[in-house]
């Protein structure tokens, strides 16, 4: 027995014998750094040699010592404070989830409480099923334990739409312009926007600007504010005996229900905007329609018409569907079928920008699927007149641009042109055209040579627009050298008297460095 004693107590002893070793050099090391009567003999024995100058070096590692311990007890008490704010903050996130626990659990007992009340207060004025039914927008479950139908009055969730199918079903089409050429439709305009308006136009914007519906589906009229962009696009509307709809951007758009419209499912009604039915009237007839999405870049574009940009890129107009609900009602309008909605292809979207502040940069996304139009003066006034708007079909407009595409096709030569043009900046600016924008050059160009412009001036704005616009993206300063290259390129390809959209654009820039 004394021998297991003693194997326990040598055994146990080696272990708390360390221990104790580590601990009382904790405290010898710490007394043996305050032990000021040893530093005074270290300096002392060093005198003899040194001199005065064992004091002096002494006080400065006394010093030195000295910052070395704050430095430490610093660290120290950062390291304690950090801890403790941690804990503090885990502990109030803790506090927090409980508390908002608690609300929710408070919400569920106010809303069961609210259904009681409710419950009662229809038991007290009497009403039957039926007309909770028609309140509330809901089906109600019978005695059978089936869902009841609601009336016909009160089940039809598009109100707006519900009454485009009453008021267009015995729709008769009135009898259209279509002889008119497009010359002649583009002079009309101007001198309707003139005499009937009091709007002046250059002809070249008025053919810039009917050129641009054969290009593309959105397009964008840019300029400083002022210079008449929302006009020229209310105009056409009036001119085309079909005005045009609104639609006021607002800073707080930022997806597609701001144009759509969306449901609601305490009232189960579906919110309906002006541009949904102005969309859903034009299935029932052929009139060109024109929509303004008016200072559309005060809120970002790709957020709110991303969908349609995608939509109205697809090759096949039956692709062109938008899906408005997610299920389907037999109440639900004509033309809606299983919660989609054919966009109509006898709309085009005219947005207006303001080149300043307090609007955002419209992105390359959304600029290479648009025409954009600038328009930076104001017109001058001229004597016209009176003309009248006219009644056309929007297939008649298609033809009188496709004719004009079909007849004055770009040139192979002109093509030439632009695919070594588009080598040079490849290889001096590191951008290329892509082609969606030579597809679009190919529709616009045509087109606006068959309103009456010249195919290089149709080019130079393409391009200028299109192509040269995409170097305000890029470091001005290191390619203002190579900016008088590209003219003296151009001036070498289309002749020194053409290309000066191009020129001046690039010139402007150019200055900005």
């Amino acid at each position: 027995m004394d021998t297991i004693f003693k194997f326990l107590f040598e055994f146990l002893g080696q272990f708390f014998g360390s221990l104790w070793s580590i601990i009382a050099g904790l405290f010898k090391g710490i007394a043996g750094m305050f032990d000021f009567p040893a530093y005074i003999n270290i300096i002392n024995s060093f005198t003899t040699e040194l001199g005065g100058l064992a004091w002096v070096i002494a006080i400065v590692a006394i010093l030195v010592l000295a910052a070395v311990l704050v430095a430490a007890v610093w660290l120290i008490v950062v390291s304690i404070k950090k801890f403790i704010r941690s804990h503090r903050r885990r502990k109030d996130t803790d506090s927090l989830i409980e508390e908002v626990q608690a609300l929710n659990k408070e919400v569920m007992r106010l809303n069961l409480e609210k259904d009681k009340i409710l419950s009662m207060k229809v038991s007290q004025i009497g009403l039957n099923p039926n007309e909770i039914a028609e309140l509330t927008g809901e089906e109600l479950e019978t005695l059978n334990g089936e869902k009841g139908k609601k009336e016909d009055t009160s089940d039809k969730r598009f109100y707006k739409l519900a009454e485009i199918d009453d008021i267009w079903a015995n729709y008769k089409p009135p009898v259209y312009n279509n002889d008119i050429t497009l010359p002649e439709f583009c002079e009309q305009f101007r001198m309707f926007a003139c005499s009937r308006l009091g709007l002046y136009y250059d002809i070249k914007l008025i053919r810039l600007f009917v050129a641009a519906f054969a290009s593309t589906r959105l397009i964008i009229l840019q300029g400083i504010s002022g210079t008449g962009k929302t006009s020229l696009a209310y105009a056409f509307g009036k001119f085309v005996n079909n005005p045009s709809i609104i639609a006021s951007v607002q800073p707080s758009w930022r997806d597609r229900t701001e144009l759509f419209g969306y449901f609601n499912e305490f009232t189960k009604k579906f919110n309906e905007t002006e541009l949904l039915r102005a969309m859903y009237e034009a299935s029932y007839n052929e009139n060109v329609y024109a929509v303004i999405l008016d200072e559309m870049n005060i809120a970002r574009v790709e957020y709110y018409f991303a969908e349609m940009l995608s939509i109205l890129e697809m090759p096949s107009r039956n692709e062109w569907v938008v899906d408005i609900i997610p299920n389907a009602w037999p109440s639900d309008p004509k033309h809606i079928k299983n919660g989609q909605l054919q966009i109509p292809p006898n709309m085009w979207y005219i947005g207006t920008a303001n080149n300043d502040d307090s609007t955002f940069a419209i992105t390359d996304k959304v600029y290479d699927r648009a025409m954009p139009i600038n328009i930076d003066t104001k017109g001058v006034a001229f004597e016209a007149p009176d003309t009248a708007p006219i009644n056309i079909s929007y297939k008649h407009f298609e033809d009188i641009l496709n004719q004009a595409k079909a007849t004055y096709v770009v040139s192979e030569e002109s093509l030439k042109k632009v695919s070594l043009l588009d080598d040079y900046v490849i290889e001096h600016f590191r951008i290329a055209f892509g082609n969606r924008i030579v597809k679009q050059l190919r529709d616009f160009v045509p087109a606006y040579v068959g309103c009456g412009g010249t195919e290089v001036d149709g080019l130079d704005y393409v391009l200028a627009r299109k192509v040269f616009r995409k170097f305000e993206s890029l470091n001005l300063s290191y390619i203002r050298d190579e900016i008088d290259g590209l003219c003296a390129y151009l001036d070498e390809l289309f002749g020194e008297e053409n290309m000066n959209e191009s020129k001046e654009y690039l010139r402007m820039l150019k200055k900005l460095v």
